[in-house]
């Protein structure tokens, strides 16, 4: 009798640490990017995707179809830029960056509005902590002194 309580045990002991273990294996996989997703280095995509900068700049109907291939081939351009140039400089990446952007920028300005070309520069606008994209909404850049303060 005693031989069975302790196979028994044993038994539940060792059924215990394998479930545990194959739910710690589950756990683990679920983490796991898909194959051929690309590693997150610190590198960031090509940008938000044009449904979102059409809702952003508010395009009309026949706009759409003017700006889309030139938003495309600029996120194609920073894409293959970052592809072909992974040990470029911060300095040089945020130099192509610009140049690429510019170029958009300049196309865009024969069909967006004064207001759509004004959210399109927020947009691609450089924000000081090095992130692109547009800056936070509803709430004013803070400062550590009062508007009125004087003056050092």
């Amino acid at each position: 009798m005693k031989l069975n309580k302790a196979f028994i045990a044993a038994a539940l002991v060792l059924g215990s640490l394998l479930a545990s273990g194959l739910a710690s294996q589950a756990q683990d996989n679920t983490n796991t990017p898909p194959a051929g997703t690309p590693p997150s280095g610190g590198m960031r995509g090509p940008g938000p995707s044009f449904e979102a900068i059409s809702k952003r700049l508010e395009l009309t109907d026949d706009q759409k179809p003017k700006v889309k291939p030139i938003i495309e081939d600029m996120q194609k351009q920073i894409a293959d830029y970052r592809k072909d140039n992974p040990d470029a400089t911060m300095a040089d990446r945020r130099a192509k960056m610009k140049e690429i952007r510019e170029a958009a920028t300049t196309q865009l300005k024969d069909i967006l509005t004064a207001d759509q070309l004004t959210k399109w520069q927020q947009i691609t606008a450089r924000r000081p902590n090095g992130a692109g994209g547009p800056p936070p909404s509803g709430t004013p850049p803070s400062t550590n002194a009062p508007a009125d303060a004087p003056k050092n």
